[in-house]
């Protein structure tokens, strides 16, 4: 629910830092799975009905699903470590929900992907499997390809997360070296029916990389991922480097006829959230500007686009929310630096412009982690940089030491949400006082 006191007139910043806050329980809540799954499941089908499945929002999908669809169901879906169903499943509902790691794969990870393949290949051609994804699935759920071990897998996807490559990139290289992503899970499936229901997390809601797209078309080869190793010179695991060079050996078997009885669906996306903010910023007296749900590039060149836009407001007369989403990148410098793609966006904003009057902004992933931390995010107002020198604290050091988790948490304005039970990627909202009406 919303913050109850107008803001139109108010320059307090708690009450705009919560009001903040209070349209990113907005935008989460317009694509909670237990909101939008239950219009698209269909009547039961004559066979058996399996669920498998992999991602952040996976739980509560799982708990929709079983509410909301009329036959009992079987199998096993992966979630992050303490994401856990809000509810009790019925008794002739066996869904089991197991855990692993994110953003890097673990042993739990490899047992979980096991686990769903078996039910896949288990699954007879009268027989439908239900896939339920949403991000964080490519670490979630994984089985690689013979030769690869637990350490090899790790080491690849560590260098591919600190690189600074986007989400197709990495997600190219993930394909070719697991036996259950660019359509694997749907080759081992067949002939079974597959009904995909996906939460989409990357930028233009693709469904092949959605999860590495275990049910979807690839559309790219091994060279693609040699080249991607190769423009960032990544330190490849002799495992992986002899895979990648071999020739694609059994991918001929994924073709047309792999996804013929493949139906897929995104229920919920990041355009949905955007669109909720703009309804609920419009009623509180802030004339909404949504700036697009698939922004990338790396954190601080959008940061900098993001506030010449704010000075152009400025000059405006009124009252304006700028909102955006999608997922920027960051190369990780050092190691031990602590702190996600939004607090490194919303720091570099914040040495963009400066002491800016009148500005107040937001930055969070939906799925309430940002990075390897325990913030959705972080909050930035006019005397932020004003506060933090009179803490001793150099923005411009702590950027390029990554550890923009370290300069918020000691302004205390981390945002904090716990685990939101859903995933459309991140969540940018700029409150921009322009001049007197």
């Amino acid at each position: 629910m919303l913050c109850q006191r107008s803001l139109y007139w108010s320059s307090e910043q708690p009450v705009i830092k919560d009001f903040l806050q209070n349209l990113f329980g907005v935008a989460v809540a317009a694509v909670d799975p237990a909101n939008c799954l239950s219009e698209y499941l269909p009547p039961p089908g004559t066979g058996a009905t399996f669920v498998i499945g992999a991602g952040k929002a996976v739980p509560g999908m799982v708990e929709s699903m079983v509410a909301n669809y009329a036959a009992p169901s079987t199998g096993v879906v992966v979630t992050c470590y303490g994401n856990r169903i809000r509810g009790e499943q019925p008794q002739e509902n066996s869904i089991r929900v197991l855990e692993a790691a994110h953003p890097v794969p673990d042993r739990a990870s490899i047992v979980a992907g096991q686990c769903i393949l078996k039910v896949a290949q288990d699954a007879g051609a009268n027989d439908r499997i239900i896939v339920l994804l949403s991000g964080g699935a490519s670490a979630l759920m994984e089985y690689p390809l013979p030769g690869i071990g637990l350490a090899d897998l790790q080491a690849i996807n560590k260098q591919l997360l600190s690189c600074g490559a986007d989400i197709a990139e990495i997600n190219c290289v993930r394909k070719k070296i697991s036996a259950l992503k660019g359509g694997r899970l749907a080759l081992a499936a067949a002939p079974a029916e597959i009904l995909v229901y996906a939460i989409s997390d990357v930028p233009g809601d693709n469904l092949a990389e959605i999860g590495s797209g275990p049910c979807s078309i690839d559309a790219t080869d091994r060279s693609h991922a040699r080249e991607i190793l190769r423009r960032y010179a990544l330190d490849v695991p002799a495992s992986v480097l002899a895979l990648l060079q071999d020739r694609a050996a059994g991918d001929e078997a994924i073709n047309a006829a792999t996804f013929e009885r493949v139906q897929s669906q995104i229920i919920a996306r990041g355009q949905d959230a955007l669109d909720a903010v703009a309804v609920a910023a419009r009623q509180s007296g802030f004339e909404p500007v949504v700036l697009g749900a698939d922004i990338n590039g790396s954190a601080a060149a959008v940061a900098r686009e993001h506030a010449s836009l704010v000075a152009a407001y400025k000059d405006k007369a009124g009252r304006f929310a700028l909102i955006s989403g999608g997922e920027t990148t960051v190369k990780v410098q050092n190691p031990d630096g602590r702190g996600g793609r939004n607090g490194t966006y919303l720091l570099n904003l914040a040495v963009a412009l400066e002491n800016a009057d009148g500005v107040h902004a937001i930055a969070a992933d939906t799925d309430g982690i940002d990075g390897t931390e325990e913030n959705a995010g972080a909050y930035f107002g006019p005397d932020t940089l004003l506060r933090a020198a009179q803490l001793g604290l150099s923005a411009d050091k702590l950027l390029a030491a990554n550890r923009s988790y370290d300069f918020f948490s000691a302004l205390d304005d981390l945002i904090v949400t716990g685990p939101t039970g859903t995933n459309v990627n991140d969540l940018r909202i700029i409150i921009v006082t322009g001049q007197t009406l």
